[in-house]
Formats: structure tokens, sequence, C-alpha cells
């Protein structure tokens, strides 16, 4: 395996640029998110230290970034809750073997086909539940056990009626509405000249001075003196842990979620640059070799991350050597200045997670899928969002792909697709027959990917029976990403859903 990462230059200078911008967003993000699993700061820091440094050098995708993610945040709350701190280390190993494993066995191009209606119901559904969680926070208090529960507090918390009334919780609150405001009009009203400047950075630094300069009396951040201090290594009992059904079962759904997570993102920020598209099987394996360290470090479990990859990506960033770097500001950091650290009220690291959670509780997504596909869509993310909420996570997930299935009801005896590939000249023509459904699209993605050299495409579709919204989607962004650039792409026998999502 090629290590290797391009000192050239140019790059360099842009890497090294973007590996700041990335460092001063990763730094509230890392500890915030740690703080809403249920577990002291450092942890997210160690797992943003991994997932810069490790991830970084083995990553398929370029430049996507890794580290703590608040779509694990709410099951690694559960996990700390119901089994303990100590059994996140034997679950992170076990997760991350098989993220290895999965991507050892290529098995990447499957967690692309999870639809994007049961991914953003579970984003949405994981913000809700950040955001009535992170409230209490923001008066200093601990978060109750279940979302239900914590939104049913609220009026109370704000008004004071909750157990220990509000008295100094009242500071803390202020602390966490600043940082909100401070994170919001800063995004809205910054110029342009300093348009990198992380909106999450503003809002801590201006409640962190706020609170040091009055000598508010607000709980602040806790982390040890040396950077060992945070790391937790697995004790001898850690064999007989995974023997037990529920660590299994729990990795499991870490592994799958965190894999969906990841590729899904990593496939957003392809999107968003004309460079080297992700190889999702190595990024399997990178994550997968991220998450076995984490386990055994016991820190927080990692995914590729899209606020983090997309400040990289508008930073300029060329290669992978700025997430490396990231990693790298943010172990100097926690080295040299702890004490800094110790200045960070616990209110304003809660406000940056209201934020952020409120952000993933977009309902653009479902509008979209009502609009361009119909109900079902709309109805496997709603059904998504409404069980996270009400139960857990993995429930709400399994839910999704259940209704997901709905989706093939009306073809279950049709579900074949054929791909007649042909070269001539200048084109290279893919022809489909049968029925496009997300089953079949690892294996229209893997004819699509083969399409590497400088020809013409023409995609032959007048045979094609059915397409369903994961498909189409993903048909639509590939062709769209080949015509900007700059690839003659032609469609013939265009019509229905496809017809309208790509101009032929």
């Amino acid at each position: 395996m090629n290590l290797a990462l391009p000192m050239q230059g140019k790059t360099l200078t842009r890497d090294f640029t973007a590996s700041i911008v990335v460092f001063l967003v990763a730094m509230p993000l890392c500890m915030g998110i740690a703080i809403a699993s249920g577990v002291p700061p450092e942890k997210g820091l160690i797992t943003g230290i991994i997932g810069g440094i490790v991830v970084g050098m083995f990553a398929g995708s370029p430049l996507q970034v890794s580290g703590p993610a608040a779509g694990l945040a709410v099951i690694v709350f559960e996990i700390v809750r119901d089994q303990g701190l100590s059994a996140l280390g034997p679950i992170l190993i076990l997760a991350g073997l098989i993220q290895v494993a999965a991507g050892v066995f290529k098995l990447g191009g499957w967690f692309r086909a999870i639809s994007p209606a049961v991914v953003h119901g579970m984003l949405a559904g994981i913000g809700l539940l950040i955001v009535v969680g992170q409230f209490h926070v923001l008066f200093d208090a601990k978060p109750l056990p279940g979302g239900i529960d914590n939104l049913l507090a609220m009026p109370g918390r704000l008004l004071g009626l909750a157990p220990g009334g509000q008295g100094a919780a009242v500071a803390a609150f202020a602390i966490g509405i600043l940082t909100i405001v401070a994170m919001l009009g800063w995004e809205k009203l910054r110029p342009q000249s300093l348009r990198l400047v992380p909106g999450a950075l503003v809002g801590v630094v201006a409640a962190t001075l706020a609170a040091w300069g009055l000598s508010l009396d607000v709980i602040r951040v806790n982390v040890p003196e040396t950077i060992t201090g945070a790391v937790s290594l697995p004790d001898a009992g850690i064999l007989a842990q995974f023997a037990q059904p529920a660590i299994i079962l729990t990795a499991i759904a870490i592994a799958f979620i965190a894999s969906a997570e990841t590729l899904l993102s990593a496939a957003a920020v392809d999107r968003m640059h004309n460079g080297v598209r992700t190889n999702y099987n190595k990024e399997l394996r990178a994550q997968g070799i991220g998450n076995l360290l984490c386990g055994v470090a016991g820190a927080l479990p990692m995914t590729g991350v899209i606020v983090r990859s997309s400040a990289n990506v508008q930073a300029g960033a060329a290669t992978r050597l700025s997430a490396v770097l990231h990693g790298v500001w943010i172990l100097g950091f926690v080295a040299l200045l702890p004490w800094l650290l110790r200045e960070i009220p616990m209110a304003a690291l809660a406000g940056v997670l209201v934020v952020t959670g409120a952000k993933l509780v977009s309902l653009v997504h479902v509008r979209h899928l009502l609009h361009r596909y119909g109900p079902l869509p709309a109805l496997i993310w709603a059904g998504t969002f409404v069980m996270i909420v009400a139960t857990d996570l993995l429930t709400g997930v399994l839910v999704g792909l259940a209704l997901s299935l709905i989706e093939l009801l009306p073809h279950a005896t049709k579900l074949k697709l054929g791909i007649d590939e042909r070269r001539e000249d200048d084109m290279h023509e893919i022809v489909l027959d049968g029925t496009a459904t997300f089953i079949m699209l690892p294996k229209l993605t893997a004819a699509l990917d083969r399409v590497t050299g400088p020809e013409g495409l023409l995609l032959n579709v007048e045979r094609l029976r059915h397409i369903d919204h994961v498909c189409a989607e993903m048909l639509a962004e590939w062709i769209q990403r080949r015509r900007e650039a700059g690839q003659v792409v032609e469609l013939k026998g265009a019509n229905g859903r496809l017809g309208q999502l790509v101009p032929a």
C-alpha cells in the first residue's frame, strides 16, 4: 500500500492552509460530540487525532476528513448508559474489524445502495435528539436518558421548574445563547476575506472570553494534564466481553451505521471537486483501522464527516495531506495547551451542538423526495425519523430499511437488470435492460466506473422498465459530474423520473 504523500510546493501550501481551517472546525466539534455522547471531551480529541493522522494516511477518499461524528453520538450515549464506558472499547475493536473485512471483501458498493431517505431520516432524528439533549447542557445540567424525556423536560428547564431550579444555570444559559448567536451571526455576516474562519470557533472563543472576563461560575471543560491521560487501554477482561451477544450486536450496528455515513459523505465530497474519486473499499478499510485503534485507545467511534470535509474542500485542499496535518495540529494543541481547553465553558460546546443538530434536522431532502418521487420515499424518511426519536437509533434504521423493501414489491418478479457495454471508436455505449433498484446499485455503479477514458458515453435506457429513486439519484449525479468535467454524455430513451432528473 502506497502511503506516500505529495510534497510539491504549491500543493503543500494549499494542504497546509486547508489543514489549519479543518483543525479550527474540528476542535470544538470533537469535544462537543464527546460530551453529547456522554463521555469526557478528551475522548473526542483522541478520535480526531486518529481520524486525521492514521485514517488520513490510508484513506480512499483523498479530501474526506474523519473524526467523531454527531451521527454516532446518540448510539454511543446509549451504549455508555446501558453497558458502561468499558464496553465501548471492545465494541469499537469488533466494529473496526468488521469494516476492514467489508473493505477486503469489496462490500463498499453495497453501503451506497442504502436509500438516501433512510440516511437523511437517520440524520434528522439524530439532530433532534442532539438538540433536545444539549438544551439541558446549556443550563449546566445533564441530559435525561431518553429523547422523549428530554423533549418533555425542556419547558420546565427553561422556566426554572426542573430539579435544582435556575440559580447559577442562568449564567451558563447566557453563555450558551452567546455561542449560538455568535455562530449564526458570523456565518451570516462574516466578510469574504474571513470566509474560512468557522462559526463554531468564533462562538466558542466569544463565550470563553466572556466567561473568563466576567469570572462566571459555570462548569468548564475538564481535560487531563497530558495526552496519555486521555488514553484508556483495554484491560484483561476484554476477551470475555467479545463473547457477549450485546457487544457483538452493537458492534455490527456501529460498523453498519458508520460505514453508511462515511461512504455517503465520501460521495458528497466527490461532488464538490473534480480530483481523484473515492475508492470505497479502501476507505472502508481505513475507517476500520481507525475504529479499531479508537477501541484500543478507549476513544469515540469515527466516520467520514461532511462538515469538516466540506471545509477542507472549500479551503483548497489538494491531497490527503491536509487531513493528516489537521490531526497533527489537534495532537499538538492537546499536548501543549491543555490549560486553554480547560477555560472553555461546557455550555459553549452545547451551543455549538445545538446549532449542529438543528442543521441536521433539514426538511429540504424530504421535500425533494416528495416532489420527485412521490409519497413512498418521504414515508421512509418519516418512519426512520420518528422511530429514532421515539425508540433508539438502531430500531429506527432497521424500520427505514424495512420500509425501503416496499419499493421492491411491485417489481418482485422482475428485479433483474441487464447491462450491455459496447465500445465504438470514440463512444462508449451502456445499454440498461430491466429494473434498476437499489439492490442493483453496486452492479450499475461498477459498470459506470469502468468508463474511465476520454471517449463520450451513450447511456441507452430505452429498455429500462423501472428505476427507483436511489438509482435515479445516483445516475443523475454521475451524469452531471461527467458533463461538468467536459465529457460528452448522451441519454437515449430517457423518460419518466429519469427524464425529469437528467436532460438528454
